[in-house]
């Protein structure tokens, strides 16, 4: 029997970042949260249509992960189907892609701070300085 896509998203994650880094929750939080918003954001999601969802969700009560996870999965497919896109073999093909670019990406990834959210705050103050620059 082949191996599911997710156990083949795992084998690509071990070769590329290791163990520690695969299994990091709060990392994987955040670069999921960070390629849904750059889905989003490429169908035409605003940045305030963004803050605003933020804002409703984190004002209700945390829901139980496993729902919360087949309810990512139904959302996905029902957008991709809005978008015209078939979202497995959108998958199939990024994950062929990245597994040409294993180097790349962990070089990308080292360069990342650790968790996104205080990397934010550099980024917004990095952000400003190239404005005030021009």
């Amino acid at each position: 029997m082949s191996e599911s896509f997710q156990q083949r998203v795992n084998e690509w994650m071990q070769a590329c970042f290791g163990a520690a880094l695969s299994k990091d929750k709060m990392e994987r939080n955040h670069r999921f949260l960070e390629e849904a918003l750059e889905l989003i954001q490429s169908l035409g999601c605003t940045k305030s249509e963004a803050h605003q969802i933020t804002e409703y969700v984190f004002s209700r009560p945390v829901g139980e992960t496993y729902q919360e996870c087949g309810g990512v999965m139904i959302t996905l497919a029902a957008l991709s189907t809005s978008a015209s896109l078939n979202m497995f073999t959108c998958g199939e093909e990024e994950l062929k892609r990245i597994w040409k670019h294993v180097e790349q990406i962990r070089t990308k990834q080292q360069g990342k701070p650790k968790h996104l959210p205080s990397s934010l705050q550099n980024c917004r103050v990095g952000f400003r300085r190239k404005v005030a620059d021009k």
